[in-house]
């Protein structure tokens, strides 16, 4: 009684191999359709004595990036930083510049850079969401700080003396109940 129970155990366990293979038949005869009909359109477009163009995505050269993630307030920033670059720093798809349009902020993102001497050598592309200004450019640092570690890991202790690898935990403190803001209490009346 015993070696049947496990005999069914195993039987229910076993994974059918064969739905697997239609699967990946149907993907084959889906990528072949898809080839069949892109060159249907491209015969038609010839034959029409339209010029085809070659898509951008095609043409774009695949960038080797680093990923890192900094964070301040409420601010999110995803950083990309490509190796073998111009200088070039967007935010948003915006220059820099013009994103962060005082000289304060503009000097927070670039600080990281110019203090291990990368500023013109390598791109970085930030996506920021969240916070107020002050926020997104302190967040953007610390990504771009995180990055350079990850690019160089000799860079790491200029940058940690510099503060820029220290994640800035002040956030703003909950409200309570009974209270105004966080700590603010109503005004004391004597009556």
């Amino acid at each position: 009684m015993i070696a049947e129970t496990k005999k069914e155990t195993k039987t229910s366990t076993a994974k059918p191999k064969v739905v697997r293979k239609k699967a990946v038949k149907k993907i084959e005869k889906t990528e072949e359709i898809v080839l069949e009909k892109n060159e249907e359109l491209k015969e038609e477009q010839s034959a029409l004595g339209a010029k085809v163009e070659k898509s951008e995505t095609a043409e774009a050269v695949k960038r080797v990036y680093l990923y890192a993630i900094g964070r301040r307030k409420e601010a999110i920033a995803t950083v990309k930083l490509f190796k073998n670059g111009k200088g070039e720093i967007t935010i948003n798809k915006k220059k820099y510049t013009d994103y962060f349009r005082t000289f304060e902020l503009e000097q927070i993102i670039s600080a990281p850079l110019k203090s291990v001497g990368q500023a013109d050598k390598v791109d970085i592309e930030a996506r920021v969401l969240g916070g107020g200004l002050v926020g997104q450019a302190e967040a953007v640092r610390l990504g771009i700080s995180r990055a350079l570690v990850q690019l160089n890991i000799n860079f790491k202790k200029n940058l940690r003396k510099a503060g820029f690898l220290t994640r800035d935990p002040r956030v703003k403190e909950r409200k309570k109940y009974g209270l105004r803001r966080a700590r603010r209490a109503p005004q004391w009346q004597k009556r």
